[in-house]
């Protein structure tokens, strides 16, 4: 009961500095049921003249309510189906950066994480050269065995931060089981899983170990990409609090003018980024999911190298099968195979025609032949295809809408450097190359190995899954009796939920009016 006044309360104050700062701005009452709408009306009543745009608008509104919720607000810069993809780009830009923490207390976390002083780890250790939420970056170097010195980059958490994500993940959790509760239109959107996943996004960012694992593996996916290069963790020095990792030196991809006095190509450079990208997600299945420029450099030798592996995103054969063919199938103007992947991959359920599916994306995919290249986005064609699943009953998929997100900032990058890049014609020697991979001949026999193996591991568990069942039959067999006891019992408990959720949203909405008028 405590546990809920404190959510109430907490809710009530993130209601009222979304109101007051105009976050609510960017929500389409359209799609909200009445109560909703007439809950969104009295937010905007709250709201402080003078404001920006929705999307500006809500980028400080969260910046107000602190890190983590700064955090969230980066997070769904990668859920455009949520926020729409206005919004998503704008929060694309939410700077996550905040005052330095103490330099004696970046030291004590070090010195605690490896049981040892300071300058037995390393021969230099600088001020934070830059701060965010979680952690700050220090530069510091190292003195190996044969006298050689290294300059590495390294990470520190930042004290007391998981303890204050906990308590506002907390507050989101129940949140979301409100607007679940009141809009059952809202579970295409699924707050309650988002809220999840964030927690989830945050939990391995903040074990340092994992994102080194990150950074490892996509570091050996691309060993043999010669225009991309992964620091390489330090392990020596990696923890749970620590990251340690190569220092990078190089021009930042947003600095032109630096790019070009040192002979890079700028157009060459756009490919790389693009056709990286498609790599990664095609080829490997394992993608940096935050390529914005400040996470991207260029080395000496014109490497596009990238920082920063707490958001990656991952895509399992039958997705990254879908986006190959989907997006060949744009190329080649075939849009009856784009219509059958979606339904082979189960994403459209079989009760709609796929000539008419076909139909609809054919209206998509037509006027961007009819277009210059250098006029054609990737990214757009995506997300007009997301639209068009819609109608087609086609639920939301969190993998393909982090990597559609993550293709508008990589395309939009991209074309900073080359304005007139032709991104289909960029993309489509990874896509063949992958394509003729995996479903030529190679790719099947690979694949009905696979399936043998299945089939092999499937016959192995027979006499266990057997012994199961039989367990399972024996007990419900006894438990039967007590079937119609317990069906009542979970119809009350639902009907209470549902009760209390309602009334927290009131709770929440005269909680802002109270602050608000204080």
């Amino acid at each position: 009961m405590i546990g809920a006044i404190f959510h109430l309360v907490r809710g009530a104050h993130v209601g009222f500095v979304l109101a007051r700062e105009g976050g609510l701005a960017f929500m389409d009452p359209s799609q909200l049921p009445p109560h909703l709408r007439l809950a969104l009306k009295v937010g905007r009543m709250l709201e402080r003249p003078g404001l920006g745009d929705g999307a500006a608008r809500l980028s400080v509104a969260l910046t107000r309510l602190g890190p983590s919720y700064v955090k969230f607000g980066q997070f769904l810069a990668t859920r455009p189906d949520i926020v729409g993809m206005a919004a998503a780009i704008d929060l694309e830009k939410l700077q996550d950066r905040v005052p330095a923490f103490p330099q004696g207390q970046a030291i004590r976390v070090v010195e605690t994480s490896f049981g040892r002083p300071l300058r037995q780890l390393f021969a230099s250790f600088s001020e934070p050269i830059a701060a965010a939420s979680i952690a700050q970056v220090h530069k510091a170097t190292v003195i190996d065995a044969d006298g050689t010195q290294r300059t590495l980059a390294v990470k520190v958490m930042r004290p007391g931060v998981r303890e204050r994500f906990q308590r506002d993940l907390q507050a989101m959790r129940f949140m979301a089981r409100v607007v679940h509760a009141l809009s059952p239109q809202a579970e295409r959107l699924r707050p309650r899983e988002v809220v999840e996943i964030l927690a989830r996004s945050v939990m391995m960012e903040m074990d340092f170990r994992l994102e080194a694992a990150a950074m490892s593996e996509l570091a050996q996916n691309t060993a043999k990409d010669l225009d991309f290069r992964v620091p390489r963790p330090e392990w020596e020095f990696t923890a749970r609090d620590v990251l340690t990792s190569e220092w990078i030196e190089g021009a930042r991809l947003h600095d032109h003018a630096a790019l070009a006095a040192a002979g890079h190509d700028l157009r060459a450079l756009g490919r790389t980024v693009i056709q990286s990208f498609l790599r990664q997600a095609i080829r490997d299945g394992f993608f940096h999911a935050d390529m914005h420029p400040g996470n991207l450099f260029v080395d000496a030798e014109g490497r596009l190298t990238a920082v920063d592996f707490g958001i990656m995103g991952r895509l399992g054969l039958k997705e990254r099968r879908f986006l190959a063919e989907i997006l060949l199938g744009f190329i080649l103007r075939d849009y009856k195979r784009v219509a059958q992947v979606h339904f082979e991959a189960g994403y459209v359920p079989s009760h709609h025609s796929v000539d008419d599916f076909a139909q609809a994306i054919r209206a998509i995919g037509e006027p961007i032949h009819q277009r210059r290249a250098d006029e054609i986005s990737m990214a757009k064609v995506l997300t007009l295809l997301f639209d068009v699943t819609a109608l087609f009953d086609m639920s939301t998929r969190t993998e393909l809408v982090m990597l559609q997100k993550t293709m508008v900032v990589v395309e939009g990058v991209a074309r900073s450097l080359d304005p007139q890049l032709d991104m289909w014609t960029g993309a489509e020697p990874v896509v063949r190359t992958w394509i003729a991979r995996n479903l030529g001949p190679v790719g099947r026999l690979e694949g009905a190995g696979r399936a043998a193996l299945t089939i092999a591991d499937v016959v192995a568990d027979v006499p266990d899954l057997s012994q199961r069942l039989k367990r399972i039959l024996i007990r419900l067999d006894e438990a039967g009796t007590g079937d119609a006891q317990r069906l009542e019992a979970f119809a009350r408990q639902e009907k209470r939920r549902a009760f209390w959720s309602t009334l927290a949203l009131w709770g929440i909405a005269i909680g802002a009016l109270v602050m608000a008028f204080r």
